[in-house]
């Protein structure tokens, strides 16, 4: 196999730490308002008294225990908000300490939500209960699906936690490419996407993400956004191992949401001093056997938010690339998927939706995205949406496993 080249076409920023330094900055909030956090609590804690009201006076259990149920209702409606926003104590209170509650409050999270649901589905099925049985057997459907709501809600949150702490199987997908050249027939693609690395994932986590990508030799390496929650600062010694990633052609990289809120402009250069290309709206061409693949990237879909001069734009990304190349597009959300098939992509690969991570979001991301995961067609455009290779917020992943997806490009049949 020939030496490849890696050509950068006009337009596209070099890879150095004067045009890194020269980026916009992106603003990054530290502290949440008061306000914010007391109504964030108001309505956990209105969402747990109602759970409370209608599942511990059915589970007929006595006054004691009954007073139980309501301190760690208590408890979980303290603890979910301080889980969520932990980062916050970072360097204020030992790292333990912060990982201990972070923890303890992620997975209060995970419990609450899987008994919020499971308490509602109950109600809705009690009330034909209650106009077509009598009173008695009433009374007993009351009291078992109360207990079935609570164990339920704690073996769903069990199999969820080992579910996302065993970390992402290896998924793989054929695309099949109209006009492919012989050179890139079988060309393999290794995405990962949505790693969140942060308050439960840390560096023992991505290690083994990196041996899993590392074995399966591709040629190419594909991050496609959100994999991190926390500044450099705070996490540059578990991402580092990043550059340890081999592949044919190395890694490329765009800006998910989350980098938003990280500081988009340190994780961007921390990304380009492990090695990994950074594509903001730009492309590079690879060589591969004697022919030409065009690899551009993105900004995240909501970039301009943060930064007008960061709004993300297909067309600028394609601009001065060969007509006759295939055109891959990074992008973290699906939503770019329109304007990159306007703008004359093939394949788009993306995440950021985790597949819904777990019930009953799988239904809800649809509201939002346009593909949710798998593979999909948009005229002549293959889209990819990744379930994610970490998790967010609670460790929790049920119906949408973690995924690290080997992509072969493959010929379209006639």
């Amino acid at each position: 196999m020939e030496k490849e080249a890696v050509i950068r076409t006009p337009g596209v920023a070099p890879a150095d730490a004067a045009h890194a330094a020269a980026q916009p900055k992106a603003p990054v909030t530290r502290k949440l308002p008061l306000g914010l956090i007391l109504t964030a609590t108001t309505l956990i804690g209105l969402l747990h008294a109602y759970m409370g009201v209608r599942i511990l006076p059915d589970l007929a259990i006595g006054q004691d225990a009954i007073l139980l149920g309501i301190g760690l209702l208590v408890v979980s409606t303290l603890l979910i908000p301080v889980g969520l926003a932990s980062r916050l104590l970072h360097g204020r209170a030992p790292e333990r300490v912060v990982t201990g509650i972070t923890w303890i409050g992620l997975i209060a999270a995970g419990i609450a939500s899987s008994l919020l649901v499971l308490t509602l589905l109950r109600d809705l099925a009690l009330l034909p209960a209650m106009a077509l049985l009598d009173y008695a057997p009433v009374l007993r459907l009351q009291h078992y699906s109360a207990w079935g709501a609570v164990w339920l809600a704690l073996a769903f949150s069990a199999i969820g936690l080992f579910n996302a702490r065993r970390g992402p199987r290896i998924v793989e997908v054929n695309i099949p490419l109209a006009g492919l050249p012989d050179a890139l027939n079988g060309f393999r693609i290794a995405q990962i996407s949505d790693i969140h690395v942060g308050p439960t994932i840390k560096r023992a986590f991505l290690e083994r993400i990196v041996a899993k990508v590392n074995a399966l030799d591709v040629q190419l390496v594909a991050i496609t956004g959100d994999l991190v929650d926390g500044s450099v600062h705070e996490l540059a010694g578990h991402t580092n191992v990043l550059q340890a990633l081999r592949s044919t052609h190395g890694s490329f990289f765009v800006t998910g949401n989350h980098e938003y809120y990280s500081g988009v402009d340190d994780w961007v250069r921390e990304l380009r001093r492990l090695g990994i290309r950074v594509l903001q709206n730009e492309h590079v061409v690879l060589r591969h056997q004697g022919a030409s693949l065009v690899v551009a990237g993105v900004t995240d879909y909501s970039a301009h938010q943060f930064d007008q001069r960061q709004r993300s734009d297909p067309q600028a990304a394609i601009k001065g690339a060969p007509d006759a190349a295939a055109k891959l597009l990074l992008a973290h959300q699906p939503r770019s998927a329109a304007a990159a098939e306007s703008a004359g992509f093939d394949l788009q690969l993306s995440g950021h939706t985790h597949g819904g991570q777990f019930f009953p979001w799988n239904y809800f991301v649809r509201m939002q995205q346009p593909y949710t995961a798998g593979l999909h067609r948009l005229n002549k455009l293959w889209i990819y949406t990744s379930r994610g290779t970490g998790y967010w917020g609670p460790p929790k992943r049920i119906g949408a496993p973690a995924e690290i997806t080997l992509l072969r490009l493959v010929p379209a049949s006639a």
